[in-house]
């Protein structure tokens, strides 16, 4: 599975590269925000890359606003339940600011929205929920590399899953007769109080069991012991299962990122999702 670089930049965290062909500033860190929109745009036109998504605080928009971005999504109360978060596209190849399945899309999201927040069904008893540790690393790889043919991140690799625990990654699993069926990850930024719910993967003969919702309610329990402030996710767009299951678990849509992130074999639409915790 092959992924893109992560970089620092003038104290910005970037991932950048040819597998979904974009810059993205994960964390604008302690970078000026005109130097960075410069240094982001010599990047973008030197590796030839058809967008760059920026997720900025409030504080640094109007720089980025200026300087040809627009406003895909954005959420109140980021960074420590106070500053909001504007996540910022621009397009350096005009193709790939238009939407594909705009229709599809639509309708995904319209049926999330309508759905009813409403509580869990208590789990089988079949099934088992629990924090994973480095020794199920190599289990979980297999599990992401057979849902995943492709992915933004080396989720399939034990070693990165192993340093990303240690650091700032909390994975959770579903298993039935001592085998992990289902897994999904809390990425936290610790310092400003938010959590993105994340990797959401469930073996394909194991469908169909809201197994998606259940680690969901868990990773929301557990980061509220963690005093995490702001739960989001950023969700395939096509996914009507993923984006109905965020829809009935209270949290409010944000926007559409367009032809933003390749997953599963192909560059897809991200719909962003947020809730306070």
């Amino acid at each position: 599975m092959h992924t893109d670089r992560i970089d620092n930049l003038l104290g910005a965290v970037i991932q950048h590269g040819p597998s979904s062909n974009r810059i993205y500033i994960m964390h604008t860190g302690a970078a000026s925000p005109a130097q960075l929109v410069k240094e982001v745009d010599r990047l973008g036109e030197q590796n030839g890359y058809t967008k760059i998504f920026a997720k900025v605080p409030a504080s640094a928009s109007r720089v980025f606003l200026d300087n040809g971005y627009v406003t895909e999504a954005e959420i109140p109360g980021f960074f420590n339940g106070r500053e909001t978060a504007y996540f910022l596209a621009r397009y350096l190849d005009r193709k790939r600011s238009c939407m594909h399945d705009r229709e599809t899309i639509n309708g995904i999201i319209a049926s999330a929205k309508a759905a009813k927040v409403k509580s869990l069904p208590p789990l089988p008893e079949k099934f088992s929920l629990q924090q994973c540790r480095p020794d199920n690393a190599t289990e979980m790889s297999n599990i992401y590399r057979t849902v995943f043919p492709t992915y933004p991140f080396p989720i399939d690799n034990p070693e990165y899953l192993c340093q990303t625990m240690k650091s700032h990654i909390a994975y959770f699993g579903a298993a039935t007769n001592a085998q992990t069926i289902a897994l999904a990850s809390s990425e936290m930024d610790i310092e400003h109080e938010n959590v993105e719910m994340t990797d959401f993967a469930t073996l394909p003969s194991w469908r169909g069991h809201n197994l998606a919702g259940q680690l969901l309610k868990l990773m929301e329990q557990e980061m509220r012991h963690r005093k995490i402030k702001t739960a989001y996710t950023i969700a395939r767009a096509i996914s009507a299962g993923m984006n109905i299951t965020f829809g009935r678990a209270g949290y409010t849509f944000s926007g559409t990122l367009v032809n933003n992130t390749n997953i599963s074999g192909c560059i897809e639409s991200m719909n962003v999702w947020y809730k306070p915790l």
